[in-house]
Parts: C-alpha cells; structure tokens; sequence
C-alpha cells in the first residue's frame, strides 16, 4: 500500500506523488479533491495525536505515545487510536551546529521549566536551555508531576508501532535565533541552514533505524530546506502561523506534501478568521484546502481540543485533524 524504500537504513515513506502521502495522512488527495471527489467523513480524516494526546497524557513521554497508540482514554474507554503521532525534536547537552556532541530528545520548549512565559513550569529542573543542559540531566527532569521523564527520539520511536506514522516537528536546533515562520532569501537562509543542518540529519538518521512512516513539519523553513537536501523522499510539511500567503510560498517553494495550517485559518468552516493565538488576526481570504488539493497536497490542521471543532473542520475537507484528545473523531 505504501511505497517504502530502503535508502541505506532509511525506512521513511517514499513521497513519489501525493497520493500516496494521503493515503496515511487522510484520505486520498488528488486534482479532482480528496477521496477523489467523495465527501469528506471522520472515517478517512486522519487522527494526529498532538504530542501524543496533550490533553489527556503528559505531553511528548514514552506513556503518551504507548497510550495514543492504543487510543485509549485516561479512564480505560474505548477511543479511536491515532494513526499518527505528533512530536517536537531538540538537542540536549550542546549546539550541534558548533560541533557539540548532543542527543535528539522529544520536548517541546527551548527551556526546560517555563511556560506560559513562565507562570508554569514543564518540567521540576530548573529553568535551563535544554541545549545548554546536561543530556543526563535533561532526561531525568519530570515532566508535569507525572512521574515521566523527557525521552529520547529513539526511546519514542522504539514504543510507536510500526502501523502508526510519526510527524517530527523540527522546532529548535540549538539556537536562540530560529527565523520563526519567515521566509528567508540568499545569505539569511543559507546561514539558517548551516545552523539546521547537523541536527536535521541526525533526526532522520535516527527515524531510519525504525519502521514507521515519517512526516516532517518546521516552522521554520531552513529545518525544511535542510531536510530536503538530505533526503528528497521524507514528506514535508510548513506549519503555518500569522500570514497565509508566507506559508503558501515556503510549501510551493519547497513542494511540500502537505500543509499544516492552524485551525482558524481554515476557509469553509465557522472558526475562519477567528481569535486563538493572534488576537484578530485577518488572514487572507484564501481556501487553502482548495489550493491544497487542487495542488496534490494534504491539508493537517492544529491543535483541535473538541469534538465539534474536529466536526467543523472534516465537513471543510480538512485531511488530517492534529488534536490533543483522543475522541474528537469518535
């Protein structure tokens, strides 16, 4: 069903048209629109545990992976299992582009214990560039009172089933200057790549050593370019954040195979234009599921918390849903 190649140790799927990256990440895409012209239903939309169901588990640990791939609730209910999971990669213990030995771990923040501008702490060490931190203190720090610690990409991916597909966020590597979701020319993004690029080969490096299909999403598009210049054939996707038409030109410039905007940004369904993390923020009146489509791409869309955004957003024709609970498709 999938095509997947061997490239030396890789095992990722091989993007040779983007119908086969719909196949796993909802429904199949096409010129003629999703599913080949059939109505978009939960059935074929694609659940994306956000960092392994962030809303029930805690977030981006070995528990929460287990337990989004079972698809089980806290409670023991029955839920739809993801049939991919959505994790964020950074360095710990030295910037890899200044020749630092480092390990990849799965964690969201650039510091180990802020959040919320600091109001809460992620994990109980104390507030320290992960980059900047011992890896062996990086693992054993707790993460929100769970009694999980912060765990590597390869201790991830050993406890992922191979049915289950991944997408790597690339969302730091190692450096406080990221150019977050700017499209760069000429020297800007040639150096933005030399900083990317020690890191972005030792991510997919360690996903070929494993089975599961692998999606690779930044919002930064240097993390892209470099993973494309390694490695043509791992599906991409740029996460989109405050300006529509930037997204649109880093995804046509890289032909990423997918597209992942938030969920406000999403024409045809009623939370277009609406407040979530930009107050009024006037996107452009664009369709990107039309555009996606009529392009061969896919369409994920972030961080959905409800079943009846999760609803809304199928009946638009959205591809994937990226969300933090497991029943928003049950």
């Amino acid at each position: 069903m999938f095509g997947i190649p061997n490239i030396g140790r890789r095992t990722v799927l091989k993007a040779t048209s983007a119908a086969v990256l719909g196949s796993y990440v909802g429904g199949v895409v096409s010129a003629e629109g999703r599913d080949g012209g059939k109505l978009p239903d939960d059935e074929s939309t694609t659940l994306i545990a956000h960092r392994g169901f962030a809303g029930v588990y805690p977030e981006n640990t070995v528990a929460a992976m287990e337990q989004a791939s079972r698809g089980r609730s806290g409670d023991g209910a029955a839920k739809r299992g993801a049939e991919m999971i959505e994790i964020d990669v950074v360095p710990c213990g030295g910037r890899p582009h200044e020749g630092d030995d480092f390990e990849v771990v799965v964690f969201h923040d650039d510091r180990l214990a802020s959040r919320d501008g600091g109001e809460r702490g992620l994990t109980d060490h104390e507030n320290t560039l992960v980059w900047e931190t011992p890896c062996s203190e990086v693992r054993t720090a707790e993460v929100l009172e769970s009694g999980e610690t912060v765990p590597t990409l390869r201790e991830v991916l050993s406890v992922i089933p191979s049915s289950v597909a991944v997408n790597i966020e690339l969302k730091n590597p190692g450096d406080t200057d990221v150019r977050f979701a700017e499209k760069l020319e000429g020297g800007d993004l040639e150096d933005r790549k030399d900083v990317w690029r020690p890191f972005t080969r030792r991510v997919l490096d360690i996903a070929s050593e494993f089975e599961n299909r692998v999606l690779v999403s930044s919002f930064m598009e240097a993390a892209l370019a470099t993973t494309r210049e390694y490695d043509a054939d791992v599906p991409i996707a740029f996460l989109f954040w405050d300006s529509i038409d930037v997204g649109l030109e880093i995804t046509n410039k890289y032909d990423c195979e997918a597209l992942h905007p938030p969920y406000n940004m999403v024409a045809g369904s009623p939370f277009f234009n609406d407040s979530y993390y930009i107050d009024d923020p006037g996107f452009a009146d664009i369709d990107l599921i039309e555009r996606a489509h009529d392009e061969g791409r896919a369409v994920n869309t972030w961080t959905v918390g409800t079943w009846y955004q999760a609803e809304q957003l199928v009946d638009a024709g959205v591809d994937g849903i990226i969300a933090d609970y497991p029943g928003v498709l049950d």
